[in-house]
């Protein structure tokens, strides 16, 4: 039966070579580093946890305030992301995931659209807590916000591949899911770099830092 043999070796290959275990493993090792990073001893005072309450409530609010809707998720919003990138910049990027992985637990609450357990951790937790990337890059808070709306970008555009290709129609699934998912994240990123780019912002910011960088040890 070697013809039998060699058409389930090619079934076999064909379904590990599949996306979707793939991107389940990733998913899953990259909130296991999320988890770990978050654990490890970080100096969480009473001013830490509030102000970065104080961040992810703002950031929660601003996400109801959309200047665009997508049809089926995702959307502008008036910088919601923008009080992520300034907790992690102020206190550092494990602060910042933390913050981040609580604001996508939020994001589930309000608009929950699951169609499998690692659409909602690419879409919702590790997607959001990958904002807290901001606070990789030091005094840089402009190019920390563009690598924390990159990180975010990646996680739906992977999640747009996989999982909803259907939508896709006669279009590649990989340009389908990255102009998808630009459409609404491009311009999302783009507000709070120019919100950024204002002189009176960036001064505010960098003086709260100053103010805060003897208390809040770096994550």
């Amino acid at each position: 039966m070697p013809s039998l043999d060699l058409q389930l070796f090619r079934e076999y290959i064909l379904k590990f070579l599949h996306p979707l275990p793939l991107i389940s493993s990733v998913a899953l090792v990259a909130m296991a580093v999320i988890l770990i990073l978050i654990s490890r001893k970080t100096v969480l005072n009473t001013r830490l946890l509030a102000i970065g309450s104080l961040c992810v409530a703002m950031s929660f609010i601003l996400s109801y305030v959309r200047v665009l809707r997508m049809a089926e998720a995702g959307s502008v919003t008036i910088a919601s992301m923008l009080p992520l990138f300034v907790f992690a910049h102020i206190a550092g990027p494990r602060a910042g995931i933390m913050a981040g992985l609580c604001l996508g637990l939020l994001q589930a609450l309000q608009d929950l659209f699951v169609v499998h357990w690692t659409q909602f951790l690419l879409d919702y937790p590790i997607a959001f807590a990958l904002l807290g990337l901001a606070g990789l890059f030091g005094k840089n808070l402009f190019l920390g916000a563009a690598i924390g709306g990159l990180g975010r970008f990646v996680c739906h555009f992977l999640s747009g591949v996989v999982f909803f290709g259907e939508y896709a129609g006669n279009q590649n699934v990989f340009v389908y899911s990255f102009i998808y998912n630009m459409t609404y994240m491009l311009p999302e990123i783009l507000i709070c770099l120019g919100i950024l780019l204002i002189p009176g912002v960036r001064s505010a910011i960098n003086h709260l830092r100053h103010n805060y960088s003897a208390i809040y040890a770096k994550a």
